[in-house]
């Protein structure tokens, strides 16, 4: 086992009961980090420097959400994408997602480097191949969307390489992390197997400025770390049982983010690991990748 770039111990920045915290993504023009509780319906912000927590109500259970150039945020609901203001608290919608899919609902999201938002789908049973792989382009100030890949229970993770060329994305239930190939205009080709997890499933994927993986583990208490050849490198333990994803941030994005859940935990795990559920934080030797908008010119009513 390879060893990892140096990193601090973990701590609680937040003790928040999230019974199913996910979606971390760094502002950088708030210097704060967002996140959601799917079950719970909320959106939570932290600052760290004032340790300022703010929370909102969603209308219905968020994946993501991302930071666009405006200031505002598109956040996946269970039935399409909104935008959603910090400033008033409202969600508008502006595209609808899978219809014809009413057991689904959307999961994961992430936006490249190159203004590109990726995000997936699931289904909320989590019995039945229904979810799919989409990207999402401006047109002409709206939103266009493009299934890129199907036959997902539950989908998770979407992140880039540092150079754009490949994107990860995980079959949480296979217990499996995919690469594809990504070209220049943003076409997926290549699918393949870039890992198999054990004793854990993988949730949530960052990429650090490296190119190395950094999986929240579900069911399994760590994070995950994996070179860019595939090649595992030591974990990090975390106090939490259901670890979900990881964001970078902070002025030189060398604090890691990590957001976890008490969903599904017994009331044993739960007298155990009482922190379970809330937001934590530890600093690293090697910096993640700049947090990237999405720009989509349409106003928003505020």
């Amino acid at each position: 086992m390879r060893e990892g770039p140096m990193c601090g111990v973990p701590r609680c920045v937040w003790e928040l009961p999230a019974m199913l915290g996910e979606g971390p993504v760094w502002s950088e023009a708030e210097q704060a980090l967002y996140f959601v509780d799917i079950v719970g319906k909320a959106i939570h912000r932290y600052r760290p420097e004032s340790g300022e927590r703010t929370s909102w109500p969603a209308p219905d259970r968020p994946g993501f959400l991302v930071p666009l150039a405006d200031g505002t945020f598109l956040c996946g609901l269970r039935d399409g994408l909104h935008r959603f203001s910090p400033a008033t608290g409202r969600f508008g919608l502006d595209l609808p997602v899978e219809p014809d899919q009413p057991g689904n609902r959307i999961n994961d999201g992430h936006v490249d480097r190159f203004g590109r938002l990726w995000f997936g789908t699931m289904h909320d049973a989590e019995t039945e191949p229904t979810g799919s792989l989409y990207s999402v382009r401006q047109d002409r100030g709206a939103l266009s969307i493009r299934r890129e890949d199907t036959g997902y229970v539950v989908s998770n993770g979407p992140a880039l390489s540092p150079d754009g060329r490949t994107l990860y994305h995980n079959h949480s239930p296979a217990r499996t992390v995919y690469a594809f190939d990504v070209s220049p205009e943003g076409t997926l080709s290549n699918r393949r197997v870039f890992a198999t997890l054990r004793d854990g499933y993988p949730d949530g994927i960052a990429v650090d400025s490296a190119g190395f993986l950094w999986v929240g583990v579900w069911d399994g208490g760590r994070i995950e770390r994996l070179a860019p050849d595939g090649t595992r490198v030591e974990p990090i333990p975390m106090p939490a049982h259901n670890v979900t994803k990881v964001a970078f941030g902070g002025a030189d994005y060398r604090t890691v983010f990590v957001t976890t859940a008490r969903k599904g935990l017994s009331a044993r795990q739960l007298v155990d690991q009482p922190l379970s559920g809330s937001l934590f934080a530890f600093g690293t030797s090697i910096a993640g990748q700049k947090q990237a908008t999405f720009t989509l010119d349409a106003p928003f009513a505020l």
